[in-house]
């Protein structure tokens, strides 16, 4: 039996990996294994390492995943869902000015509270264009293998690209529900199997339902806003993200299945 490698290398390489790097890197006091059982801890060091650092971690993923959903609602081909997005599709040239003022107006807000809080801002806006960087090359290297003008080892290392930068809008999200990574890198493990299989074995069927794509770029939208808020100190309950999760996708996925009207951007 062959090893699904993209699986593999998105699953441990990035979905294993990276939670477990931004906790460190963003506490670097709990050292690597610290970083990895933090959660489970009780110690009070441990407890107040983890409580200071939370800001900036949550702060620089939001960011990171506004960027992303505006992104997806200015520039990128879509189902029109709901009433407006085509006109904001129209445009998209404000959509650099609008993420700039969003990242402003954050690293403003952050700098009253803590200096590293608005560091944690601009990286996650650093992130964003690094990966948007990435899939705009694996864009260009789609369409080359489509044209039979890339090699084999290009067409791995290009499937490889496409599933650690997907992989990374996940592990992102994932901080929005717990800042535990043992229960992240079981979660995103057990979810990027689920996906691939489905996926392969239904991909026809997956198609029929044309604005799932839609509830899953607004689920980014309420994540990155939760984050935003709690990073600013708004407590908000920890039943809410995978409340809202769930009922935004239910919504698209039953107007996806009533069949409503809608025609994708040019």
């Amino acid at each position: 039996m062959v090893p699904d490698w993209g699986l593999l290398f998105a699953v441990f390489a990035v979905r294993g990996l990276l939670p477990w790097l931004i906790v460190w890197i963003s506490t670097p006091a709990l050292g690597p294994i610290g970083a990895l059982t933090a959660t489970f801890s009780s110690n009070p060091l441990v407890i107040a390492a983890i409580d200071q650092s939370a800001p900036i971690l949550l702060l620089g993923g939001g960011t990171f995943l506004l960027f992303f959903f505006l992104h997806w609602l200015f520039l990128e081909e879509k189902h029109f869902g709901l009433r407006g997005e085509a006109y904001i599709a129209s445009k998209g040239v404000w959509f650099l000015a609008i993420v700039s003022i969003i990242l402003a107006a954050l690293v403003w807000f952050a700098l009253g509270m803590n200096p590293m809080m608005a560091f944690g801002a601009v990286v996650g806006s650093t992130a964003f264009f690094i990966v948007h960087g990435f899939r705009q090359n694996a864009q260009e290297a789609e369409r080359k293998m489509l044209h039979g003008t890339m090699s084999d080892i290009s067409k791995i290392f290009y499937l490889e690209v496409i599933d650690a930068t997907f992989s990374i809008d996940g592990v992102i999200g994932a901080f929005a529900f717990t800042m535990s990574v043992p229960l992240i890198l079981i979660g995103n493990g057990i979810g990027a199997f689920v996906v691939r299989e489905l996926t392969i074995r239904n991909v026809e069927h997956i198609r029929k339902y044309r604005f799932l794509k839609n509830g899953a770029m607004y689920s980014v939208l309420f994540l990155g806003t939760i984050m935003v808020l709690d990073s600013f100190g708004i407590h908000i309950p920890s039943w809410v993200s995978p409340a809202i999760t769930f009922g935004v996708v239910g919504f698209f996925l039953f107007k996806s299945a009533q069949g409503g009207n809608s025609a994708p951007t040019e």
